[in-house]
């Protein structure tokens, strides 16, 4: 599996089965996700295009993980609230910055859950905490807020 950010709508996950065939999905910002389907003689040819909502897609999962729900994890969704990945890229404004000076949580009102790194998961950071290229950062709240934190992010 595979991402590759697209600025401005969301991410592009690609997967390539064990029977060769390609899959992808582009997770829209807006919640909505469009799955797609390639030849398996000319991988680059789409032979399926489904555009999905996310109830649509959260349906979806279901069906293909009736497992992963546990009552122990927070459905965001059902509080109007939203968790983005976020990427810092290496010409990012930010690069080398303090997270507090983003002022993330007061300018959008979002909560940077997590950043993930190479070296691993860093849950909670705090204002202390120095940004650096190819982190991502798990974001928390509203979709606007979601929309601004991205926007910050992606100052360079």
């Amino acid at each position: 599996m595979s991402s590759t950010p697209l600025p401005g709508i969301g991410v592009r996950y690609d997967l390539t089965t064990r029977e060769h065939r390609r899959l992808s999905v582009v997770a829209r910002r807006d919640g909505g996700r469009i799955l797609n389907a390639y030849h398996r003689d000319d991988p680059d040819e789409c032979a399926l295009s489904v555009k999905l909502t996310s109830g649509e897609a959260e349906a979806l999962i279901d069906a293909l993980m009736p497992s992963h729900h546990s009552p122990n994890l927070l459905s965001t969704t059902d509080l109007g609230l939203v968790a983005e990945r976020v990427e810092l890229s290496s010409t990012s404004y930010w690069n080398g910055r303090l997270l507090g000076e983003t002022r993330m949580r007061t300018e959008t009102g979002v909560s940077i859950v997590a950043v993930l790194r190479r070296s691993g998961a860093v849950p909670s950071p705090g204002p202390e905490f120095r940004l650096a290229g190819g982190d991502v950062l798990i974001v928390i709240g509203t979709r606007e807020g979601a929309e601004a934190a991205a926007s910050i992010l992606g100052r360079e």
